[in-house]
């Protein structure tokens, strides 16, 4: 059984009221199994997804968020609920299911993490049509997993294409590879996101993977030129934005001995989404006549929150420290 919102007297939710600021985040919650310390075949649980991880992220650095994602009925559906709900995040637009939640298998390597899922007949891509409710917040986030897998795909769509009409939308295709998923038809999806949105979070990886055709840069400016602030990340070494009417803006990642890597690029995109709330440039159009000394403060900022990931184990990260 799966129903749209949490069982309970009165109409569902319609979110948080217009004005506030809220940042609404559709996709999925799963659940990472990463390699632990413990021995070389012992795994532990970790709450992970992409928009999970940027929900999260946002709370804890003070931008409130929704979190648009739908949680089973397993221990682990539990895990991601607290997690959530101890960062701050709102869940009364979650779904609810009895299904079970899907796995991520990390596989830590040389050039990156890689992930094997297990994604079928599980509650996390459940996921209702936000559109309706998008004008009550100050942007919409999609991406990862639930805007290529179904059932999601179709309502992770159209409520894009609402954000993009009466929001500001901010996409990271957060691209994956696994024999689970569909290769052509995802890459299309991600695509179609990528050219409905004000703003485009991309490492370079993503941009190979969806573009084969053009390098990262070239890419950048593509979608720039049509009207897109794309920001690329590229790991250590650092990011670097692409607008309509300046040249490229680029800062270094910020020097940190690293811990962990999962999240970092998730948190990434919470710092530039936190970063465009509270400055006032997600308002009618602003993000997109950004000077190259806000989008410096932006990315600067932006790199902070994801080394503050990078310095600790898990995906929390914090506000830089005032300097």
């Amino acid at each position: 059984m799966t129903q749209e919102f949490p069982a309970g007297p009165g109409p569902a939710p319609a979110g948080p009221a217009a004005g506030s600021g809220a940042v609404l985040v559709m996709g999925e919650a799963l659940i990472d199994l990463v390699p632990s310390p413990d021995g070389p075949e012992t795994y532990a649980a970790q709450p992970g997804g992409a928009p999970a991880n940027v929900a999260a992220g946002l709370a804890r650095l003070g931008t409130p968020s929704w979190f648009a994602g739908a949680l089973g009925g397993d221990g682990f559906a539990r895990l991601i609920e607290r997690r959530l709900a101890s960062a701050g995040t709102e869940l009364g637009l979650c779904a609810r299911s009895e299904l079970p939640t899907t796995l991520a298998v990390a596989d830590p390597g040389p050039d990156g993490t890689g992930y094997h899922f297990h994604l079928a007949d599980t509650a996390t891509f459940r996921l209702p049509d936000h559109s309706a409710r998008v004008d009550r917040f100050a942007a919409v986030y999609v991406g990862g997993l639930a805007a290529v897998v179904d059932p999601a795909a179709e309502a992770v769509a159209a409520t894009a294409r609402a954000g993009a009409a009466r929001s500001l939308l901010v996409v990271d295709p957060n691209v994956r590879e696994d024999r689970t998923l569909d290769p052509v038809e995802g890459l299309r999806r991600l695509r179609e996101l990528c050219a409905l949105a004000q703003v485009v979070k991309a490492s370079d990886e993503d941009l190979a993977r969806l573009w084969p055709d053009a390098g990262p840069e070239e890419t950048c400016r593509r979608l720039a030129e049509a009207g897109t602030l794309v920001v690329l990340t590229r790991g250590a070494r650092g990011a670097t934005a692409y607008t309509r009417d300046d040249g490229p803006v680029s800062v270094p990642a910020v020097p940190v001995t690293v811990v962990n890597t999962i999240g970092a690029g998730d948190a990434f995109t919470a710092g530039v989404l936190h970063w465009l709330r509270t400055t006032g440039a997600h308002v009618e159009g602003g993000a997109l006549r950004l000077d190259r000394e806000q989008v410096t403060a932006m990315l600067g900022f932006a790199a902070q929150v994801a080394a503050s990931v990078c310095a600790q184990s898990g995906t929390e990260p914090s506000l830089p420290a005032r300097t």
